[in-house]
């Protein structure tokens, strides 16, 4: 009997090490894969379509929005982001766990659909650090790296919502620690129990 995958949130202000943290993970963990959103912000330099997002112009994103194509939405600087909510729930159901890169507003929309997805939130050490990162990229203004500062602390008053909190001071210490969340939810009874069945069963027969 197949296992259906755990869906988990990731949230963090932009510059906390989200997007390392979850590339690090999936590539060195199995049955686990990213989502991957429909964007209708610009590409950046080194990125490209069908990877790191599926860029899409406003007029097809409304067109997705009216058929009811997307689990969980959100318009963010100007940018509208979304997630297919058909290829979620296929690979959930072929026992694959699967990662949203989502801010809060997202994750919350989530919950509501799938309650029981895990969320996980990123913290920077500090506000200094998070400004170092985001100035460390050259690859945003300095108005856009003001307005995704002023924007961190509304981002940092949703973490209460998350089940798990990683503080990503050290890259390694968050990286394990990030394994351990996903291994302890594959460890929870239900899922062993139904991934054991015919042990249980022979077991206590």
């Amino acid at each position: 009997m197949t296992t259906r995958g755990t869906l988990y949130t990731v949230s963090a202000p932009s510059g906390a090490g989200k997007t390392s943290l979850v590339k690090a993970l999936v590539e060195s963990t199995a049955d686990i894969q990213v989502s991957i959103s429909h964007t209708t912000r610009p590409m950046r330099p080194g990125e490209s379509d069908g990877v790191n997002y599926h860029f899409v112009s406003q007029e097809a994103f409304a067109g997705m929005l009216e058929v009811a194509e997307f689990l969980e939405h959100a318009q963010v600087f100007n940018n509208f982001y979304g997630t297919s909510k058909g290829w979620v729930e296929s690979t959930l159901s072929t026992g694959v766990d699967v990662i949203l890169e989502i801010d809060w507003q997202g994750a919350a929309q989530v919950r509501r659909q799938i309650p029981d997805a895990v969320g996980v939130f990123i913290l920077p050490p500090s506000r200094e650090t998070l400004h170092s990162r985001l100035t460390g990229r050259g690859q945003d203004s300095a108005e856009v790296i003001a307005a995704r500062m002023a924007e961190a602390k509304n981002e940092l008053s949703h973490y209460v919502e998350s089940d798990y909190l990683i503080v990503n001071q050290d890259f390694d210490t968050a990286l394990m620690e990030f394994k351990a969340i996903i291994q302890a939810q594959r460890l929870r009874l239900e899922h062993q129990a139904r991934r054991h069945e015919a042990l249980l069963r022979s077991l206590l027969s």
